[in-house]
């Protein structure tokens, strides 16, 4: 796929969120690190606090609150209008959770949604991954 230029990326897995950016052209991507956002303030609460069978482990249900927490960021983002296109690439249980956490705004600024893990990857990796998908 194709980034549109000055479209942000979402980096996420259930421990680590970054925010890039495509610097270059849709032809021409090139990623750039915008931020690695703090979430200490976000607070939100993975699995909307009904019983999930795995919540029942502790890591688990961090990873849950730590993918919640990246969509209630990037959600006052886009509410503030700092992100007008978006491209989310997370690990699948991550981007599961953000998803049933996005605000309607939110998902109207999605160009796509990625279900790999890329975090620890270099950006031009993280690149190929999403031009292939």
């Amino acid at each position: 796929m194709r980034i549109p230029a000055k479209a942000h990326v979402a980096i996420a897995d259930g421990e680590r969120f970054l925010l890039m950016r495509n610097g270059g052209t849709p032809d021409e991507a090139k990623l750039e690190l915008v931020e690695e956002p703090s979430l200490d303030g976000e607070q939100e609460s993975g699995a909307f606090g009904h019983h999930d069978p795995k919540s029942d482990d502790y890591h688990t249900q961090e990873k849950l609150d730590h993918a919640a927490s990246a969509a209630s960021w990037l959600n006052r983002a886009v509410l503030q209008h700092w992100i007008e296109e978006l491209v989310v690439v997370a690990d699948p249980d991550t981007l599961g959770e953000m998803r049933r956490h996005f605000h309607v705004e939110t998902r109207d600024v999605l160009v796509a949604e990625i279900d790999k893990q890329v975090t620890g990857m270099p950006g031009p990796e993280i690149l190929e991954v999403i031009e292939g998908a």
